[in-house]
This record gives C-alpha cells, structure tokens and sequence, in this order.
C-alpha cells in the first residue's frame, strides 16, 4: 500500500487569522493525506524542522501577513539547505500576482488566493506528489 501524502501545514510569522488553514487541514484530510498543523506563529526553522522530521511530502503555508515575499525566500533556503529537494513548498493567502510569478520563478511551487478551489488545491498537491515522489 502507498503512503498517504504528508503535509506540514503552518501559519509562519505573526500573523494570528487561521481559519482558511483549518479548512485547508480537514479539505487535505478528507482527500485522504495525513495532516500535521504546525499551528500559528511558525518560523522558517520551525518549519522545516517539522518537514525533516515527520518525513513530509508537502510544505504548505498560509500567509496573510503580507510577508510572503520573506517567509517563502526563507523556507525554501532552509529546505535546500537541509536536502529537502523533493518537498513540494506550496501556500496560499493575500499574494499578488506579480509576487506569486516571482516566488515561482525562485522555485516555489503554485500558490493559491483567497476563493482558490479546494478541489483545484488537493488535485495540484496529488499530481504534484504522483509526479514528484521517489
């Protein structure tokens, strides 16, 4: 049997609004990953503690504090500098467009704004980890 998707999900810096993160907990539970919700608060370190230890296929950020253009640069430097080469960053929140294109351009995978399909998320993280994962 495969193992279920693993998702690190967090709410990085100080930003206190968690209940898009929530919905995106149960959607990604009820699409059958296995969730572990680092809750408010989180650091870059933190988080990629987190992804080292429970071995995770997906590191998803919710950013509504307007310092993704910090947060993401970070995290991602922190998961190549730990070898986490084959973890999808992902997130979502308040990003204009101009910032997602260059969060891509870094390597930071699809991010999502407010009113992004749940459907449309879970599909992009299955496909991502069906195409993605050693």
């Amino acid at each position: 049997m495969e193992r279920k998707i693993r998702v690190i999900l967090a709410k990085p810096g100080l930003d206190g609004h968690d209940r898009g993160a929530k919905v995106l907990a149960n959607s990604f539970r009820d699409a059958g990953m296995e969730v572990i919700y680092l809750g408010l608060r989180q650091t870059p370190e933190m988080i990629v503690a987190a992804a080292l230890q429970e071995d995770a296929d997906i590191v998803a950020l919710s950013i509504l504090s307007g310092a993704h253009m910090t947060i993401f640069p970070r995290v991602l430097e922190l998961m190549q500098a730990e070898g986490l080469t084959d973890v999808l960053l992902t997130g979502g929140g308040i990003i204009p467009d101009s910032d997602m294109e260059a969060l891509t351009k870094l390597g930071v995978g699809n991010l999502f704004g407010p009113g992004a399909s749940l459907v449309e998320i879970n599909d992009y993280i299955k496909t991502w980890v069906q195409e993605n994962r050693k």
